[in-house]
């Protein structure tokens, strides 16, 4: 499958692209995904146990999340459209030494037509968000994962409070995350989410929300799905 036909926005490819040589500085732009990741692998891995698992991470960036389950023992690829940041993932992974870790530049899609029911566990981490179609992506996920596999999402709600919070907190007053990072308009309320999952085969577990308090710099999960949320779900076996 080609860029162009792809389930993809040429802009989105290329933001993430020109700040590519920064995505392993943990005071960059990509300060909060540092922040946020330990979260997000314990969540995962409490739900999966990843050891020995293989892994697909879909839209792996530049690889913050991918290596951290590679360094827990997985087996994992990770997969992103843009190149830049797909070369810094490989020069990091190269220069730490971590094994049991590849990269492909191939759409979500394309590789599940390609590997159908291969995987023990699919990670789509704050990516739904950036790509036209959220819901095509979904279903590569249901596709790729053998049944009694899990998979794992994570995104951002579409409400006022997450305009506030994730846009104009966050992009703007904050300044955690570049500003234009995210467009509104392509949020996901849970429920379409939700509605998503279970077209696509999938059994919905758990929502969790995630929490930051500007004043600690600190992140935690909760209850509260309102901003940013992760959905753990299990394919029927």
């Amino acid at each position: 499958m080609s860029t162009m036909t792809a389930n993809v926005d040429p802009q989105e490819l290329a933001k993430f692209s020109e700040l590519a040589h920064r995505w392993w500085d943990p005071d960059s732009e990509f300060r909060p995904l540092h922040q946020i990741n330990p979260l997000r692998l314990d969540w995962i891995d409490q739900w999966a146990g990843i050891k020995g698992k293989r892994v697909v991470d879909v839209g792996c960036g530049g690889g913050i999340l991918a290596e951290s389950m590679a360094r827990r023992g997985a087996d994992v690829l990770g997969i992103d459209l843009a190149d830049k940041p797909l070369k810094v993932a490989q020069l990091h992974a190269m220069e730490a030494g971590v094994a049991n870790l590849s990269y492909r530049s191939v759409a979500a899609e394309a590789l599940a037509a390609e590997q159908a029911g291969q995987f023990d566990v699919v990670t789509c981490m704050e990516m739904l968000e950036h790509v036209p179609d959220p819901s095509s992506v979904v279903r590569a996920c249901a596709d790729m994962v053998k049944p009694g596999g899990w998979v794992f999402f994570s995104t951002l709600n579409r409400n006022p409070k997450s305009f506030l919070f994730a846009i104009v907190g966050a992009e703007y007053l904050l300044k955690l995350l570049p500003k234009g990072t995210h467009e509104f308009a392509r949020f996901i309320k849970p429920a379409e989410l939700a509605r998503w999952t279970r077209e696509a085969g999938l059994d919905g577990l758990q929502m969790k929300g995630m929490e930051y308090n500007p004043l600690t710099e600190r992140y935690w999960l909760s209850g509260d799905t309102s901003v940013n949320y992760l959905m753990a779900c299990r394919k029927p076996a």
